[in-house]
C-alpha cells in the first residue's frame, strides 16, 4: 500500500475549515463512552537541557486505524530560535499494521488539539460573560488557548503573568499584533484577582495559584501539569472547587493536579467528572454563577486520533 506523507504546510492546508472544538468534543465523548482504547502514555524527561517527550497511542473501537504520536517540549528552544514543540503522528491500518500515513506536523497538531480542549472546557464550564482572560505562562499555549477561546467565549482583553519579563513583553507584542489588549500582572494572584477565566500553561513544578487567590465564579483551565513532576494549582483549589473536571480519571490519577491533590486516592478520583461525560450530558456542567470550576487536562490520545483522522480526510 502507499503511505501518505504530509509535511507541515500540507497539514496546515488541510486544517482549513475544520471545527477543532467540535472535533475534540466528539473525541472526549467517545473516550468517556469507552469507545476508544488508550494505553498509559510513555514519557521521557530531561534535565539538561530541560525538556520532555510524550508518547501517546490508541484507536477508536469503530475506526480502521491506530495512531502513535511522539511530541516533545524543550523549554530552552526559543532562545535558540526554535519552537519549544516538535513531533509527528504515525497512522497505521488496524487490520494489518501497515503504515498508512506520516503526519510530520512538528508538534502543530498537538498544540492545536490542546488549545481546542481548553475551548471545550470553557464552553461548558466558564462564566457566560467574560470581560478578561487571565493567562499564566507565555509560551505556545498561552497564545493558542486565547485564540481558540474566541469561538466560545469571545474576549479581547488579556491579563498575563510570566516568570521572565522579556518573554512576557514578547507575548504582549504578539497578542497585541493579533488584536488583543494585553495588561501585565505582577503575580499569579493578580491574574486571579482581575479575571474569572484563567488559563495556566506552564511547566511549573510548584503551585502558582492558591485557593485564597480565586474569586467566586472563576473557571480555571490548567493544562501545564501533564506529568507527575508538574503542578500549577495548590491542592486546596482542587479540594475546594465546586466542580473539578479532567479528560481521563485513570490517566489523571498519577500525574498533575489530581495526582498531587488526591495521591492516588481512587475514591476521590471517582468524584471527578470527565469532560466527555459533560459533553454527552452524563455529568453536569457549571450550574450557578458563583461556582468555582477547574478543568485539568493531561492530553489524551483520542484527541490525536481524531485530529489525525480529520486531516487525512481533508483534501489540501
Amino acid at each position: 500500500m502507499t503511505t501518505t506523507i504530509l509535511d507541515i504546510q500540507q497539514i496546515e492546508q488541510r486544517l482549513q475549515g475544520l471545527d477543532l472544538v467540535r472535533l475534540m468534543e466528539d473525541a472526549f465523548a467517545a473516550f468517556s463512552r469507552r469507545e476508544a482504547v488508550v494505553p498509559v502514555p510513555g514519557e521521557l524527561l530531561f534535565q539538561d537541557p530541560p525538556g520532555e517527550v510524550h508518547i501517546k497511542s490508541g484507536y477508536f473501537t469503530r475506526g480502521d486505524t491506530y495512531v502513535i504520536k511522539i511530541a516533545s517540549g524543550f523549554w530552552n528552544n526559543p532562545a535558540k530560535g526554535l519552537s519549544s514543540s516538535d513531533g509527528l503522528l504515525l497512522v497505521f491500518k488496524k487490520d494489518t499494521g501497515e503504515l498508512a500515513a506520516v503526519l510530520n506536523d512538528r508538534g502543530r497538531l498537538t498544540d492545536l488539539r490542546t488549545a481546542a480542549a481548553g475551548a471545550v472546557a470553557a464552553k461548558h464550564l466558564a462564566p457566560a460573560d467574560v470581560d478578561t482572560i487571565g493567562v499564566i505562562g507565555t509560551g505556545i499555549q498561552a497564545d493558542l488557548q486565547v485564540q481558540l477561546l474566541q469561538d466560545v467565549r469571545p474576549c479581547r482583553n488579556i491579563v498575563v503573568w510570566g516568570r521572565n519579563e522579556d518573554h512576557v513583553a514578547a507575548y504582549a507584542r504578539r497578542m497585541e499584533g493579533k488584536g488583543f489588549r494585553v495588561q501585565v500582572a505582577q503575580s499569579p494572584s493578580e491574574v486571579a484577582e482581575r479575571s474569572r477565566l484563567i488559563i495556566t500553561a506552564t511547566a511549573s513544578s510548584t503551585p502558582l495559584l492558591q485557593w485564597a487567590d480565586i474569586r467566586p465564579g472563576t473557571h480555571i483551565t490548567a493544562i501545564g501539569a501533564d506529568s507527575a513532576d508538574k503542578q500549577e494549582l495548590h491542592e486546596e483549589i482542587i479540594h475546594n472547587a465546586d466542580l473539578v473536571v479532567t479528560d481521563s480519571r485513570s490517566q489523571a490519577a498519577s500525574r498533575g493536579e489530581l495526582g498531587h491533590a488526591f495521591a492516588n486516592d481512587a475514591s476521590a478520583i471517582d468524584q471527578v467528572a470527565e469532560i466527555g461525560e459533560i459533553v454527552s450530558g452524563a455529568a453536569r456542567a457549571r450550574s450557578a454563577a458563583h461556582e468555582v470550576t477547574v478543568a485539568t487536562f493531561s492530553g489524551l490520545a483520542v484527541q490525536d486520533i481524531a485530529i489525525a483522522s480529520a486531516v487525512l480526510g481533508q483534501r489540501g
